[in-house]
């Protein structure tokens, strides 16, 4: 019986188990962008996870959603990325960097001089976001032409071979969650009639591209998709979103990717189909409504529901994870109050078990 303990090979990366920690957006890095020291002890302290998947990095200035989040699009932040990843590989640990755009889910003041948040379409979300002002109220964000679609997709790209100049193992598209490519997939939020929306395919062919563009730049062996169907964070209406779903899963799947990642929301049904479709390596962040994934999810992958099992905020507070579960416990408790932002307490305090 395969364990959530034993090692797998990942498209030619060896991890020496199968526990992830999950990508989390904890709000440290400079204000350019820049990971700081206390991301590398983050990182390098969870080095004993089969694979670390960092938090969300912005592909390009105006993909910023959140105030203190890394990027992976200029040289300073690739020097910073490589910092960490040089402490965590001298850990022993695996780490990909995740590949975000936020769209509409930002706000002008967190952007440089004159950019404004964009999206498939001119629909603002409902609800605030967080800024250096405090919870602030999302603004309508500018449709993308054509033209600057190709330059987003491209943007990603680019964001790959920076993320393999810093020293990643691979990355990580982060396709969910409300974010720009998860925009392109609602219909509420792609409201667009030409080659880009309108159809279930026709929205589902950003995140192919992006996913094509990707593969080509870092090689499909290093390259993760993480998708949410049905998630309705971030104001996204998903009432029927299998079809579009599986028009992305079924494009992706001949490309050989390293892993389909997916969060369920209540619906482990529409993933195991999807799962079925990809073919590959499937890594799952299940749902626990109320409580951290735990010690009784451990069980997902001895009964073959998923190759790999993604970790959050238990992985935020457990530093040792992998040998806390391995054990039983004891498990420290997550400190909400200091998951976005802040100085070390509640970051890089939390105590592993003693030998």
């Amino acid at each position: 019986m395969t364990t959530a303990f034993d090692p797998i090979d990942l498209a030619g990366t060896p991890l020496a188990n199968r526990l992830v920690m999950a990508p989390m957006t904890r709000n440290r890095a400079t204000a350019e962008g820049v990971p700081t020291p206390s991301m590398v002890r983050y990182y390098t302290q969870r080095a004993s996870a089969g694979l670390i998947i960092t938090e969300a990095s912005q592909t390009e200035p105006v993909g910023r959603g959140y105030p203190l989040t890394p990027g992976l699009h200029t040289p300073e932040q690739v020097a910073g990325w490589r910092r960490v990843t040089d402490s965590v590989h001298a850990a022993g640990g695996k780490i990909f960097g995740q590949l975000w755009h936020g769209g509409r889910i930002g706000h002008p003041v967190l952007l440089p001089d004159g950019l404004v948040p964009v999206a498939p379409s001119a629909v603002g979300a409902a609800g605030q976001g967080f800024t250096q002002d405090g919870p602030t109220d999302f603004v309508t964000p500018r449709e993308l032409t054509d033209e600057e679609i190709h330059r987003t997709i491209d943007g990603f790209a680019a964001a790959a071979r920076n993320a393999l100049e810093a020293g990643f193992d691979g990355v990580e598209i982060h396709g969910g969650n409300g974010y720009l490519i998860h925009q392109f997939l609602a219909p509420n939020t792609n409201l667009r009639t030409d080659a880009w929306g309108g159809s279930d395919e026709a929205r589902a062919r950003f995140a192919i591209e992006v996913v094509k563009a990707v593969a080509a730049e870092a090689g499909a062996h290093r390259t993760g998709l993480r998708l949410s169907p049905g998630n309705p964070f971030n104001d996204i209406d998903e009432p029927a979103p299998e079809a579009t779903y599986t028009a992305v899963v079924e494009a992706v799947a001949p490309l050989g990717l390293a892993y389909l990642h997916t969060c369920d929301v209540l619906d482990l049904e529409l993933l195991a189909r999807l799962r079925k479709r990809f073919g590959g390596t499937f890594l799952l962040n299940p749902a626990t409504t109320g409580r951290p994934t735990g010690p009784e999810e451990l069980s997902l992958v001895e009964e073959g529901e998923a190759d790999l099992l993604a970790y959050g905020a238990l992985f935020l507070a457990n530093p040792d994870l992998p040998r806390r579960l391995a054990l039983g416990g004891p498990f420290n408790t997550p400190d909400r109050a200091s998951f976005y932002g802040g100085d070390d307490s509640g970051y890089i305090d939390y105590p592993a078990l003693e030998a």
